[in-house]
């Protein structure tokens, strides 16, 4: 079991059905899947972009990376209707609490000038977005072998109903929230 996965069945939890006072242990919020993007916008002039990407995600997430498609088309972008613009990964059980757990103990410390990350960037129903401008933060990624420095968005999806709920879950597996 995920280190991290133990720590919300033994602690976490607990302390959020005595915080928020909930009857019904199933009330209690949790972690339902993260998912992270990588925009490749030239990916539409060339494809080797794209692989490098899905590579990069890959070894980060350890999971099969698929890829996102443009809706419409759009002529300034020279972007046409079903073009690769990016890929994308869902992660959910224990490689969502493994990815977690190496997110918040070893790549968010590695970041320049790190003093945290805002804590308001939750969408209202409880679920949280986090923006990295580097993907060279993770140590499975070779720094000599990096082309481009890529950005990718994480977003952590949670069952809470507020944010107030889901920041207190985050905290919970120590998120470094600022503010």
């Amino acid at each position: 079991m995920a280190r991290l996965r133990e720590q919300y069945e033994t602690v976490v939890r607990p302390a959020l059905q005595s915080k928020f006072n909930y009857a019904n242990p199933m009330q209690v919020p949790k972690l339902e899947k993260i998912v992270i993007n990588m925009g490749v916008g030239e990916a539409a002039q060339d494809s080797k972009k794209i692989e490098a990407a899905i590579a990069d995600l890959t070894a980060i997430t350890g999971q099969k990376v698929v890829t996102t498609r443009a809706k419409n088309s759009i002529a300034g972008f020279k972007l046409r209707e079903g073009q690769v613009v990016g890929c994308k990964v869902t992660l959910r059980r224990e490689r969502m609490y493994e990815f977690l757990d190496r997110l918040v103990t070893i790549a968010l410390p590695r970041v320049r000038d790190f003093r945290g990350i805002p804590g308001k960037a939750f969408d209202g129903r409880g679920n949280y977005a986090l923006g990295l401008k580097e993907q060279i933060v993770f140590p499975e990624i070779d720094y000599d072998k990096v082309d481009t420095i890529r950005g990718m968005d994480i977003v952590f999806v949670t069952t809470a109903k507020t944010d107030e709920e889901a920041k207190e879950l985050l905290k919970g597996f120590q998120m470094p929230f600022v503010g």
